[in-house]
């Protein structure tokens, strides 16, 4: 690994570090972003039946805003519960808008990456241009210079390349996912409204 490294030349080190970060933010959405965290199995149920047996209480709420995402949402709703169905759908999608925000995190760095990653390559493909027409001027040690200069190039043009395409994949992933979670979390939040205020059964 490190003789490829050595033979792609100093532009490498950029996708190297661009790789690395893309890396450690892959691994922080798909741990952040499981759908069991962002979204409990029976969290609704949950909630529905500790308002039946105790009500809404300030302990409930905190509970609810530390636990997760969506219990994050309930929480904003519950706050306006003896307010009209009306007041509690704002405050949830306001809310609603806070949390989808933050389960995009880090995607816009994530895209960032999938898109600068061919042009770090092609910079490292013309740094290694530059070294063959540069080797043409000279007649000591030209078939080395020449050499090196090709490897540059062919090695920065396939490790952009290497770098962009997953990255751009989890990249759309997580959108997605962002926007499903989002949608699931919105219909939770209007069913538990509807719920309370009788206009749904559970």
């Amino acid at each position: 690994m490190f003789a490829i490294i050595e033979a792609a030349g100093w532009p490498i080190w950029f996708l190297l570090i661009a790789s690395v970060i893309a890396l450690g933010l892959v691994g922080e959405r798909l741990y952040t972003l499981r759908y069991r965290a962002v979204m409990p199995a029976h969290l609704l149920n949950d909630v529905i039946q500790d308002i039946t047996t105790h009500g809404v209480n300030d302990e409930m709420l905190v509970r609810l805003a530390a636990g997760s995402p969506l219990g994050r949402i309930f929480a904003a709703g519950l706050k306006n519960v003896k307010n009209s169905p009306e007041v509690m759908k704002e405050s949830i999608e306001e809310t609603g808008r806070v949390v989808a925000h933050d389960l995009s995190r880090f995607l816009t760095a994530l895209g960032t990456i999938a898109s600068i990653s061919p042009l770090l390559g092609l910079f490292g493909t013309m740094v290694g241009m530059i070294e063959i027409f540069g080797a043409q001027s000279t007649t000591e040690s030209a078939p080395a210079a020449l050499a090196h200069g090709i490897s540059i190039a062919l090695y920065n043009t396939a490790f952009g390349l290497i770098v962009a395409i997953p990255s751009m994949i989890f990249y759309r992933h997580f959108r997605a996912q962002v926007n499903n979670l989002t949608i699931e979390m919105e219909q939770q939040a209007i069913k538990l409204v509807e719920i309370i205020h009788g206009s749904r059964r559970s």
